[in-house]
Order: C-alpha cells, then structure tokens, then sequence
C-alpha cells in the first residue's frame, strides 16, 4: 500500500468520505484516516442515520396507534417491540457502513484504521490501537474531523449514557423511560424526544431561549411547538439549567428563569442533554502544526479552505457555518475540486436545513426575522396544507408552506415549510433560489395533482398573485 499521496483526509464522515470519493474520482491518489473502527463518522454510525431509523419506525408505531383505524385499517393496539426497533435501526448503520466500504475500494482510497495527527507540512502520522505509529506523505491535507458533543456551558454533566444521556446514549436506551427530560430545544433535542414520546415516554424540553429550533423562523417555530404539544409534549422556555444530577432512581434536572427567578426541579427516569455540538480538533496537532483556531475551536479558513498553513485545508463541523452534513459534503466535493485544478465553491446562502419529526420542519434561504432586522422590503405568502386535497387524503394537514420573496423584483429569499414530507419538498425551493429564481417562475410551473408540492407552488402564488385554492 503506497503512503506518498496527493492528499489525505482526516475524518471519514460526510465531508470527509464524499471528499475523498470525489478527488479519487477527479484522479488524485488519495487516503482516509478514520479513528472509529467503522466508517461513516458521527452522522452514519451515532447520527442522522440511525436517529432517522428510529425516527420512521416511531412515526409508523404511533400511526398504527392513531391513524390507522381512520383509514380503515384495524390493527388493533399495536405492541412495541423495542429491542426489534434498536436492531432496524443496528441494521441500518450496518447498511450504511459496508456501503463507504464499497465505494473506497471502488474508487482505490486507501484507508487507514487509527488516530490521524498532523506532523507538519505534508505530513500526516497514524496510531493504531496498539500504539504503533505510523508516518504518511502528502501533498495536501483535508481536515474532516466533525464535532463532538458540547454539554451544557457552566455546568459540569456526567454522562454515563444510560440514565443522563448524550445524542449517542438516546439512540440505545434499553426501555422506554416514564418521564424523559430534554435539554435543549434544537433538531437534535427535538427529533429524539419526539422518538421516545411516541413510544410512550412523557417528555419535557427545557429550552434557554424563548423559541424551539433557534434561528429558524419564529413563524414556523411558533406553530411547531403548538404542534408538538398537542403531540403530548411539554415546554419550559426561557429556562436556564444550572444543574444536571443522577439520583437513586433516575436524574434531576434544576433549572431557572433566564432572566432571573426561583429555581425548579424536575425528577426523571432519564436525561438528554441535546446542548449543541462543538468542533472536534483535539489531538489533530493543530498548534504544533501552525494551523490557526477562533476563539470558539474552529479552524479558521480562507473562501477556499485553506487554513493558516500551505497545503492544509479544512472542511465541516471543524469551521464556521451550520454543522450540517450536507454543508460538510458540498464542502468536501469543493476542496477536491480545487485540488484538482477545478473551481470549487459553495452557495452557502441555498442550504436547507431539516427537522426530522413528524410533521418534518425544513427551511432554506432567510427567516422574515432577518429580512426585518436588514430592512429587506419583503413579501410573504403562506399556504396551509389543511387547504390541499392530497393532504386531506393522507390525513396529514398540519403545516404550512411560507415564502419569502423581494417585493421589487420577486426574486426568492428564503422558503419555510411545517408538514409531512417538508424535507423532500424543500428542494424544489433550493433549485428554485440556486438560480436566482422568482415566486412567478415557480407558481407558473405546472404542478401534478394531486400532490402535497402543490402546497408549494399556492405559497409561491401567494406572493405575487392570490393562491387558487385558498
């Protein structure tokens, strides 16, 4: 196996495998070092796919309970079979593994099992398991070394991911716990703790800020939350946790008013502490190596990539931008683009962001909050799906589509959308504003009917025109 290469990724997640496929592909000797003994990183081993797993077969559970019965299907009360649940969900990343492992050995990677560690300019160095350390040669460097979970500012969490638990720790509990304590009201708390209310945990979020999924539109963050707790859940805004304990049975969490008050305490069977993520750089040799960080642990880069140090890039989690993997793999194709002599670049103001519950949150583009807050002259329009006919059908009518386009020349700023199946529809908004796209473009596409995207194409009327079936 050859250790000369024209460029070595650390990481072999999302950015990192799609990196190193793609400057393969572009015909550069390239290698991957991965720490885990799998690859795939965070997002194929203890994230996105496996809370996606779980994520489906919660929402068919809880339909089989609900729904069903309305369609004309008689299932009775359906049993939850959890540990068959934990082994679809096994089965998936399992899946999903042995795919990368398939696509490196098509593509001719060579891939390195161990701690990857910068040794100076073209010089990357591996420890295995056993601590046998071993030296390899580049041209180039590509950083793609994720994050890690950020815990709670202030306040010191033992994670022992049984009781107080971590994103990893929630995708495996052995039963359902009675009571369910969310810290942290983002796509991470969210999507988990709707995993675990369907199968019958009572769940509780206690949130710092004053609204659900941050700095997505208050509009939509707004009526989400109505809708979650309609599902059974329930909210604690505003609230600052100040501390997070294990008891004889189960934990507690105590919390306070964010802007000041008498603090409360809530006993649970277990807790998830779903604070956010922080860039995962230590032992990368950064320092040592010259490679230059922010005060917050991300490495600094140019609109290229390039860190501080000649031939060193970095993509992902580890820089600045939503820690989104899809942002990490259109990073990823870019840095192997420009590797090989090509144009590589990102559109970061066109990426879409989804919440994976039921009904689904995706959003691409600006919120109005922002819009206002730059003196945008805007204009919105909104379509509920309760007003489309393939909604109705579906027994899915929560939710709405929301445009958002400038009121001068009409040109798309950004698209919100609450509803079963938002993240497959969002694209079609992304398409839409990647080519500097018009509301008009869009409402005077022919849509199929019937469809839940005509929801969209009515949203995009309603902007410039008036929504037909409204």
């Amino acid at each position: 196996m050859s250790t000369t290469y024209d460029v070595i990724v650390i990481g072999s997640g999302p950015g990192g495998y799609v990196c190193a496929i793609k400057a393969a592909q572009l015909g550069l000797r390239t290698a991957v070092v991965e720490k885990r003994a799998s690859h795939g990183g965070t997002c194929v081993n203890v994230g996105c796919i496996p809370s996606k797993a779980l994520l489906h077969a919660s929402e068919v559970f809880m339909e089989a309970g609900h729904s069903f019965a309305e369609l004309g299907v008689d299932v009775g009360k359906p049993k939850l079979d959890l540990k068959a649940m934990l082994a679809h969900k096994d089965k998936t990343v399992e899946q999903n593994v042995k795919g990368l492992d398939f696509l490196f050995k098509k593509n001719k990677i060579d891939a390195f099992q161990g701690t990857g560690r910068i040794r100076g300019e073209g010089k990357v160095s591996v420890t295995g398991e056993d601590g046998e350390e071993r030296e390899l040669a580049t041209r180039n460097i590509v950083i793609a070394t994720g994050s890690d979970i950020a815990g709670i500012p202030g306040v010191e969490v033992d994670f022992d991911e049984k009781v107080v638990v971590s994103s990893t720790g929630a995708l495996d509990l052995d039963k359902v716990p009675g009571r369910l304590v969310v810290v942290g009201g983002g796509i991470i708390g969210l999507e988990l703790g709707s995993v675990w209310a369907r199968l019958g945990a009572e769940v509780t979020v206690v949130e710092y800020l004053d609204k659900i999924l941050g700095t997505m539109d208050g509009d939509v963050s707004k009526q989400f939350q109505r809708m979650l707790a309609k599902q059974g859940m329930t909210f604690r805004m505003g609230a600052r946790v100040t501390a997070v304990e294990k008891a004889k049975k189960g934990a507690r969490v105590t919390f306070e008013p964010a802007k000041g008050g008498e603090a409360e305490t809530i006993e649970a069977d277990a807790v998830l502490v779903a604070t956010g993520r922080r860039p995962f750089t230590e032992g990368l040799g950064l320092e040592q190596a010259g490679v230059v960080v922010d005060e917050r642990g991300r490495v600094e880069v140019d609109r290229h990539f390039r860190t501080s140090v000649n031939g060193i890039y970095a993509i992902g989690d580890v820089i600045a931008g939503p820690m989104l993997a899809h942002k990490a793999e259109d990073e990823g194709v870019a840095v192997a683009e420009i590797l090989a002599g090509q144009s590589g670049h990102v559109n970061y103001g066109v990426i879409p962001s989804v919440v994976y519950t039921a009904p689904e949150v995706a959003s691409v583009g600006r919120t109005e909050e922002e819009l206002k807050a730059d003196g945008v002259d805007y204009v919105a329009g909104k379509f509920p799906f309760s007003a489309n006919g393939r909604a109705r059908s579906m027994l899915k009518t929560d939710g709405f589509v929301k445009f958002l386009a400038d009121k001068k020349t009409d040109r798309v700023l950004g698209v919100h959308i609450v509803g079963f199946g938002a993240g497959e529809m969002i694209h079609e908004a992304a398409v839409l504003m990647e080519f500097g796209g018009s509301s008009e473009d869009l409402g005077r596409t022919c849509h199929a009917h019937p469809t839940l995207s005509e929801a969209v194409r009515e949203a995009a009327l309603a902007t410039f025109a008036k929504p037909i079936h409204l």
